[in-house]
């Protein structure tokens, strides 16, 4: 009989591993994803700050496997696994398994913070995204009618707390949608009242970086006009007011946190297995520890063999995708009796877009800036898109936008409910 592997997450993880095995006709596969659709997360800021729509970085999973047979799609969030049964609980119903992928990602890690957990805004998913969006319309909207100062100034004010790869990004397309689109948009706005602040707790941004992206991306940022706070953190989020870890206070209505990540909760699974950050601890093939039929990819596994990172892997696409591919050609290497091979990142660099023709890229040699490094991004993030129609779109969709600086997409279309109650 075939054998049944469950996947469940349809990120890079997922997705790579079902693309690498799909054809080879031996197992079933299933998929398991509360969405009806794969996103591209390093794209999901210009969802936020409405430079592009989400249908340009999303596509749904039953037609990306349209073509396979032995693929199926299976809605639903995942409750918990029972490892004795073999049986993955979800709340559209139960699944039994031969093998199970958990792929499942990361979300936002709020430290323990629990104000800032109730009242800022994450940005890992595509309705985060969106609602961040309406958000900053929304306050935008308030400011322009807003004849108070105090309180104008609090809408207008922006904290984001992170300054790695995506809260750079962010800082640089907020700054720039305030230059080209609130100066001409809403003359009502005094914008010396509005205020970009970018906090870090360590001494740089893009601290996994080299010193060339670091140098550069603070560079720019600044003449951007973005206030960055290094060294000093988010302690609290009370009553409108951000408050740091030197005791300085902002005041603002919105703070947007990219500060931190946590493995998704596996529930069912064994403490042992459990390591730092609640990620499943792996072994050199993926299989998580005390487990022949447990497997576990991307952002959610902690690898401690590959001898160039003992303290495991980079959260990053690129380990994902790796991992996925390696894991298919293992289990068809199960299937013929072979011997497993072992998984090896290979680093293939980094990059940042801080704004408007102005990049940063690290490659495993060198490292580059400025709008080379920007056409680097704008290539190298548009091939991994899904649907060659996508990638059409947003390649003129970036096009237009890069020539005009006018976005048309701004208008308000979420309810504006609590954050609680608007993202599941």
């Amino acid at each position: 009989m075939k054998k049944h592997i469950v996947v469940v997450g349809g990120g890079f993880a997922g997705i790579n591993f079902i693309k690498s095995i799909a054809k080879y006709n031996d197992f079933i596969i299933t998929l398991i994803d509360r969405n009806n659709y794969h996103f591209f997360p390093p794209l999901i800021y210009q969802v936020a700050t409405a430079f592009i729509e989400p249908s340009h970085i999303s596509y749904p999973f039953r037609k990306l496997f349209s073509e396979y047979n032995n693929v199926h799609y299976h809605m639903g969030s995942f409750i918990k696994i029972n490892t004795e049964l073999q049986l993955i609980e979800t709340d559209n119903g139960n699944l039994a398994y031969d093998h199970v992928i958990f792929a499942l990602g990361t979300e936002t890690n709020f430290f323990g913070l629990d104000n800032v957990q109730k009242c800022a805004l994450p940005m890992k998913t595509i309705q985060e995204a969106l609602y961040i969006k309406d958000h900053l319309l929304l306050n935008l909207e308030k400011a322009s009618r807003n004849e108070d100062e105090k309180k104008a100034e609090r809408l207008q004010n922006i904290v984001i707390a992170g300054g790695g790869p995506t809260g750079v990004e962010l800082a640089g397309m907020i700054a720039e949608m305030g230059a080209y689109v609130a100066e001409k948009e809403y003359p009502e706005i005094e914008l010396n009242l509005s205020h970009l602040y970018l906090v870090d707790a360590l001494p740089t941004l893009l601290a996994p970086m080299s010193d060339v992206a670091k140098k550069t991306s603070y560079e720019n940022l600044k003449k951007l006009g973005v206030n960055i706070l290094l060294n000093v953190s988010v302690k609290d989020y009370v009553d409108g007011n951000v408050i740091l870890s030197d005791g300085k206070k902002i005041k603002t209505e919105t703070l947007i946190w990219t500060s931190g990540v946590i493995g998704r909760e596996v529930a069912g699974m064994p403490e042992n297995c459990i390591g730092k950050g609640r990620r499943l601890l792996v072994d050199e093939y993926n299989r998580v520890l005390s487990f022949k039929n447990i497997w576990a990819l991307g952002d959610l596994c902690l690898q401690l063999t590959d001898k160039k990172y003992p303290k495991g892997h980079p959260q990053v696409a690129q380990v994902a995708i790796q991992q996925a591919k390696l894991a298919a050609e293992n289990f068809k290497n199960l299937q013929k009796q072979k011997a497993l091979r072992p998984f090896v990142y290979k680093d293939k660099g980094s990059m940042a877009i801080i704004s408007k023709y102005k990049a940063v890229v690290d490659l495993p040699k060198f490292s580059y800036t400025g709008f080379f490094a920007w056409l680097t991004w704008l290539f190298i993030h548009i091939i991994p898109l899904t649907g060659f129609r996508n990638r059409v779109r947003l390649a003129m969709e970036w096009f237009r936008l890069f020539i005009t600086n006018n976005p048309s997409i701004r208008m308000i279309m979420q309810s504006q409910k609590k954050r609680s109650e608007n993202i599941n």
